[in-house]
């Protein structure tokens, strides 16, 4: 029962910290989206007060133009006619009118309905020698407009008439229309006038109200939450818009608008759920390891308590007879074991000896790929929010590749790096080699070594224990270097020489051998005492791990440089049985 409770316990804890993670998550996800979402509604605010601003300049600039100044004949009139179609055409404006203080229109680009427009308020606006801007529907056709008025000045400075550039904003919308957030600007009424949503037009915001109430009134599912900072809309306002969006806002006092934009927060929810998700798997996972190794050790105490019992049983009849045997074999088993013990402390030092050679370089190793992996993981999130899926699936593929390689190294590292014995049997030397100048690939770039290894296209089968037999190698590698420390020129190089007996040479370009009587012997080095490049086990390590695989070494001196010479024995399928 009590296991029972501990276990509800544990996936209570689990809901909870899923919980926050993806709260916390979610937030997080809604901050950056946010931020993405407040640079692409100013873009669009901005590029709509950019192309309204060409029609009120062009209204400022038609106001002054002498043609207009003077409309008392048919002839005058119909000269400035025909400059306001052809600014018109050349503008994409709707219409292009000149009016006289009493709001009768004088000159137009096109027929107008009206001729008198005195209750204009763009008209009222400019009479006052400002500005002024208007917004409407056109009645006969639905077409939504917005017009610049500008003063016309006499040479006294009185307002003389007044010129007005209508806009259609169908041809303003159709530059954005195909963005994919929603953004849409209401007016000082709360109407959405302008919107690359057409679903959206003349929806109103009535004094007090949050969401938008379609134009005939009717009533739509809304709902506004808070997410910390951030108001989130529930709604259900048609296919083009989402269900659950962020809703931003921003004052346009330019065209005298508010732009506002809804944006999809689908992307934020699946990445915190992905966090999330990540969190429970790892936690049940750790928990059921927990588990098993609990019930595991439990079983296993049984056992030991039952065996111990028969053992005991079935020894306290023959301890007096076997006394002095067992003392015996005891202490011959001590001794092979500490035996034993010393050469594997002996070759676990010399690998630990040539990691600390490697360490800077493996460091370096693994710090690329990490950097790398956390540059294409941000740009992956933000291709992600963006929904450029591609883009992302890109950078996921970086990472992996990234990932498996440092997961190569890491498998080198752990595999020459462990301490236990090895079976002895058949060995791919191309492999081996590749190993170990892979582990010190790092050291060689950084001290700028050149490598001259060549590996046969098919695989050389030896004698022999593979984890070993790297550590040979990564021993003469690392000597190698060593001998040529504080030379300008550096170059190893590594062959396979097949004949009745597998021979590995590694040769050097350095200064060659000093005392070659003492070459293998336990503790002997060349470099100054106090120096961390060794400590003189590397070449008596080879020698006796090369021994025991039934093989010789032997080092030499070249005109240049210094050659080790590892004989191997072929692998042959007699010896597998």
């Amino acid at each position: 029962m009590q296991r029972v409770w501990v276990i509800l316990g544990f996936l209570f804890a689990v809901g909870l910290l899923t919980a926050g993670v993806w709260s916390y998550g979610y937030r997080q996800a809604l901050s950056q989206l946010s931020e993405k979402a407040e640079a692409d509604l100013e873009l669009a605010a901005d590029r709509l007060s950019t192309q309204m601003q060409v029609y009120q300049e062009l209204a400022v600039l038609m106001a002054t133009h002498p043609v207009l100044r003077a409309l008392e004949t048919p002839v005058q009139q119909r000269a400035a006619r025909a400059i306001l179609l052809d600014v018109a055409d050349k503008t994409s404006a709707v219409n292009m009118m000149y009016l006289d203080r009493s709001g009768q229109v004088l000159a137009s680009a096109q027929p107008v309905v009206w001729p008198n427009m005195a209750d204009h308020p763009a008209f009222r606006r400019a009479l006052q020698g400002a500005m002024g801007s208007a917004h409407g529907v056109v009645e006969s056709s639905g077409d939504r407009t917005y017009s610049y008025a500008a003063p016309a000045f006499s040479d006294a400075g009185q307002v003389e008439g007044v010129l007005i550039v209508v806009a259609d904003v169908q041809d303003v919308e159709q530059t954005w229309r195909g963005s994919t957030e929603a953004v849409f600007f209401t007016d000082g009424d709360g109407v959405v006038f302008i919107s690359n949503r057409s679903d959206l037009l003349f929806w109103h915001r009535d004094e007090g109200q949050l969401g938008l109430t379609p134009p005939d009134g009717g009533l739509v599912d809304f709902a506004s939450v808070l997410v910390g900072p951030h108001e989130v809309w529930e709604l259900n306002w048609g296919r083009y818009l989402p269900s659950r969006a962020l809703h931003l806002m921003l004052d346009l006092p330019v065209i005298d608008m508010t732009a506002e934009v809804l944006v999809d927060v689908a992307p934020a929810q699946r990445l915190a759920g992905l966090q999330a998700a990540t969190v429970v798997a790892i936690c049940l996972a750790f928990g059921a390891l927990l588990y098993l190794a609990t019930e595991r050790r439990r079983t296993l105490a049984e056992a030991n308590t039952i065996l111990e019992s028969r053992v005991a049983q079935r020894t306290h009849a023959l301890t007096a007879a076997n006394t002095a045997l067992r003392h015996e074999v005891r202490e011959r088993e001590d001794a092979e074991a500490a035996l034993k013990h010393a050469q594997e402390e002996l070759i676990q030092a010399g690998k630990l000896s040539a990691l600390g050679q490697m360490s800077a370089g493996i460091s370096h190793e693994l710090n690329q790929p990490l950097m790398a992996i956390q540059q294409f993981a941000d740009n992956g999130a933000a291709f992600l929010s963006r929904g450029r899926d591609e883009k992302a699936s890109e950078n996921l593929t970086r990472i992996s590749a990234m990932a498996a390689r440092m997961a190569r190294i890491i498998k080198n590292l752990r595999a020459f790096s462990r301490n236990e014995s090895e079976p002895m049997g058949k060995v791919n030397l191309v492999q081996v080699i590749d190993t170990a100048v892979e582990l010190t690939e790092a050291r060689l770039r950084t001290e700028d070594i050149r490598m001259d290894w060549a590996p046969p296209n098919n695989p050389v089968y030896a004698w022999g224990g593979e984890v070993r037999l790297v550590q040979v190698f990564v021993n003469l590698i690392n000597n190698a270097a060593d001998a040529m420390s504080g030379q300008d020129d550096r170059l190893i190089r590594i062959a396979i020489d097949r004949g009745d007996k597998l021979a590995v040479t590694v040769r050097d370009i350095g200064p060659g051998i000093e005392n070659s009587e003492k070459l293998f012997e336990p503790f002997y080095t060349t470099k100054a005492v106090g120096t961390s490049e060794g400590m003189g086990l590397g070449l008596s390590i080879s020698y006796g791990l090369v021994q025991s695989f039934g093989g010789n070494i032997r080092g030499a001196n070249l005109d240049t440089g210094a050659l080790f010479t590892v004989e191997l024995e072929p692998f042959t399928e007699h010896e597998v049985a």
